[in-house]
């Protein structure tokens, strides 16, 4: 009997003893495995930045007229809060011999193209642009701006107006006059989406990465949607029919806005611009009219037109039949907090009456 007992203890020590030595195989297996597995780097994590930047895109062509106006502008701003970048001709270079704004040196981007007024090219450059500012996680906003813009209130004010909101702001509305929608550009952009509007933008950093890495919808606008030519240049080009009846599109003036569109974006849009521009509604030639905006110069630049700018609440879309109200949380707030375009002649008379 009691040998039948030690044999019975002797084969349970050793199943247990198998079993323990299985165990700690299995342990060992997966502790392998997981030493073997590519393991997450943690190198490039960085804590959240507490500074909160605006880009400054300037859309230019060479020099920037307006230097000393922007100087002003810039002076009054804790560095840490914003960001420059200027698209210029390919080569030029911003510095104390070209110009009078010390926060244009250098800040021309490296690989500018040249920009052929309303054409396709006027996009890639708003995309190098963005691109560029892209690199920098603190830019949280992205403002596009003309070399013949001004700054209508201080930097405090604007910044605080910008990032205040939660939206971008996209001038955005039907084309349902000039018809410049072209069939051939469905299905990939359909006429319900297809929307027009100012190119000057404020755009929040999700949208400004739609726009900077879109690789859909900028060949459809580059091969689809091209400007008529002006009538003094017609005969330039071999065309067969009447020029006048050629498809006419701006890409500039429909792109951003199309594209937000078709990402489902425009509820997170106030469909209005930031920067003023008085468009020309008195030229007699209807191929000239409404192609260019009114020009301010010294005898325009007048304390009572930057009142009359700033006076302004609310932007009315005619195709729509929409009344667009500048208002912030709401509470009625200033359409504008730039405008173009203005000559150096009349930036320096509103700088010498400390307007």
């Amino acid at each position: 009997m009691k040998k039948k007992v030690a044999s019975s203890y002797h084969w349970r020590w050793r199943i247990g003893l198998l079993l323990s030595v299985l165990v700690l195989m299995v342990m060992f297996l997966k502790l392998q495995t997981f030493l073997m597995l590519p393991q997450r780097s943690f190198t490039h994590w960085q804590p959240a930045s507490l500074n909160r930047r605006i880009a400054f895109l300037f859309l230019a062509r060479n020099r920037m007229p307006l230097d000393i106006v922007w100087e002003r502008f810039f002076q009054s701003a804790v560095e840490v809060n914003f960001s420059v970048y200027i698209h210029s001709r390919p080569g030029f270079v911003y510095s104390k011999k070209t110009t009078k704004c010390s926060f244009f040196y250098n800040r021309q981007l490296g690989n500018s193209i040249l920009v052929d007024w309303g054409g396709a090219s006027m996009i890639e450059a708003e995309h190098l642009l963005l691109a560029e500012a892209l690199r920098n996680p603190e830019n949280e906003r992205f403002v596009l701006l003309s070399d013949s813009c001004i700054p209508l209130y201080n930097f405090t004010y604007t910044y605080e107006y910008i990032m205040s909101s939660p939206k971008s702001f996209v001038d955005s509305f039907l084309d349902r006059k000039e018809n410049r929608y072209n069939p051939k550009m469905d299905p990939i952009i359909q006429r319900d989406k297809w929307r027009k509007g100012s190119q000057w933008f404020s755009l929040l950093r999700r949208h400004a990465e739609v726009v900077a890495f879109d690789k859909t919808i900028l060949p459809v606008f580059q091969k689809h949607c091209k400007r008529r030519p002006l009538p003094e240049f017609w005969w330039q080009h071999n065309t067969f029919g009447d020029p006048s009846k050629e498809h006419n599109c701006i890409p500039d003036e429909h792109y951003v806005q199309t594209l937000l569109a078709i990402h489902g974006f425009e509820n997170e849009t106030e469909r209005r611009t930031l920067i003023y521009t008085l468009w020309n509604q008195s030229a007699k030639n209807r191929e000239r009219k409404g192609w260019h905006p009114v020009t301010f110069t010294y005898s325009d630049a007048c304390p009572k037109l930057i009142q009359d700018i700033k006076s302004i609440e609310s932007v009315y879309y005619e195709t729509e039949y929409r009344t667009e109200w500048c208002s912030s949380s709401g509470k009625s707030q200033p359409c504008f907090l730039f405008a173009r375009k203005f000559t150096r002649e009349g930036a320096v008379r509103l700088l010498n009456e400390a307007v």
